[in-house]
């Protein structure tokens, strides 16, 4: 009987390897519509962080400034001179969560002030701050920026935020 296992079980995968070949590949989801096909560009990414950049300066504040893809990868980092060192992690997760929730972050930080939304929301940043980028009305990406107040840095997000 154990020199029949072996062969039994060879068998069926033999079997059943034909079907499994032959399954049909599972339909593409449903397009949405918020989202485009591309995804910003590193040269785009580059324009937006230097009109961040500028509008820091301006105000003299000291900001990191991040770039992240419309799926929450990262395209470009910078963190200006002076900038506190927790503001990288922090720019990161404004983008994130703009990106990944399809809203600026300052929706989430206001429904935490009308008391609409717990303050630990897991997975989103509920400080101003985090801004998404657009073209043609499509969300190519997202823009996080931290180091001064989270209205600061609202407004430096804000001003960066337009693509052409």
């Amino acid at each position: 009987m154990k020199t029949f296992l072996p062969l039994i079980a060879a068998g069926l995968c033999l079997a059943s390897a034909p079907a499994l070949a032959q399954t049909a590949a599972a339909p593409a989801p449903a397009a949405n519509p918020a989202y485009s096909a591309r995804v910003i560009t590193l040269a785009e990414a580059k324009s937006v962080v230097a009109a961040a950049e500028a509008e820091s300066r301006k105000n003299g504040w000291a900001m990191v400034i991040t770039i992240v893809e419309s799926n929450g990868a990262v395209v470009l980092s910078e963190k200006m001179d002076g900038a506190q060192y927790g503001s990288s992690e922090v720019a990161l997760k404004k983008a994130q969560t703009a990106a990944n929730f399809r809203r600026p972050t300052s929706y989430f930080q206001e429904a935490v002030k009308s008391g609409t939304l717990n303050a630990i929301f897991t997975g989103a940043m509920a400080l101003e701050g985090g801004e998404l980028l657009l073209v043609d009305g499509k969300i190519v990406g997202a823009i996080g920026v931290s180091g001064g107040s989270a209205a600061q840095d609202g407004v430096v997000a804000r001003a960066a935020a337009t693509l052409k």
